[in-house]
């Protein structure tokens, strides 16, 4: 029989998640939960997201029975794992007094549809100006639309008068900033969608009265 052996990466990973929690556990039992809760939000607002969520778990695992910081440590968890990975699922189910207020925000407040960015870059791509106009940037739209259709012009001017080397440079330039619209186009549309995922969960995260701000 052939071994079956886990890519090193893989085994990595593991062991770091697998350390993360231990060392949580053993702080935990130190560490006033109060402090650990502080420090996994500031964790958070650093951008670090996942041991931010490592450390809760593993301090939650410490803490038994209705404690309050425990219930705070587990629902802020699952909002940061859920921001983590820019879902927009429902949270676990639980007696949690903050879990509960998220449910109902939820309900309230149905989560952004992510905006296909690849709509804006088709159109970008067929007529230069036309992917920011559909964003709504119609400032952007005029940048792009006058960066790009001048060369454009440029260019069947040149080859009309087939200047050859003048056209060959003409095209590549208009190739290029018309290229940069459209990857303009297309970082905008992920951008935006971003911007009002996050505007969506801050608002989850103040409705459910956990306290502190990871942002």
């Amino acid at each position: 029989m052939m071994a079956v052996v886990a890519h090193p990466r893989y085994v990595s990973r593991t062991l770091l998640i697998a350390m993360a929690l231990l060392l949580c556990s053993v702080q935990a039992i130190a560490t006033p939960p109060r402090d650990i809760y502080r420090q996994a939000v500031q964790l958070a607002t650093q951008g670090r997201d996942g041991e931010a969520v490592a450390m809760l778990a593993g301090a939650a695992n410490i803490l038994h029975g209705q404690n309050i910081w425990r219930e705070r440590m587990l629902a802020a968890e699952a909002m940061l794992a859920m921001r983590k990975k820019q879902t927009t699922s429902p949270l676990p189910a639980s007696n949690s007094a903050y879990t509960e207020l998220a449910d109902q925000y939820l309900r309230a407040h149905p989560a952004p549809e992510k905006v296909a960015a690849w709509i804006p870059g088709l159109l970008a791509a067929l007529f230069p100006g036309s992917g920011h106009a559909w964003l709504g940037r119609w400032h952007d739209a005029a940048v792009a639309a006058m960066l790009v259709w001048p060369m454009l012009l440029l260019t069947f001017w040149a080859w009309k008068r087939r200047m050859g080397p003048v056209t060959v440079f003409f095209g590549l330039l208009t190739l290029w900033l018309w290229s940069g619209t459209v990857f303009s186009a297309i970082s905008l549309a992920e951008r935006g969608s971003m911007e009002t995922y996050m505007a969506w969960w801050q608002g989850l995260w103040q409705f459910s009265g956990l306290p502190g701000r990871p942002w």
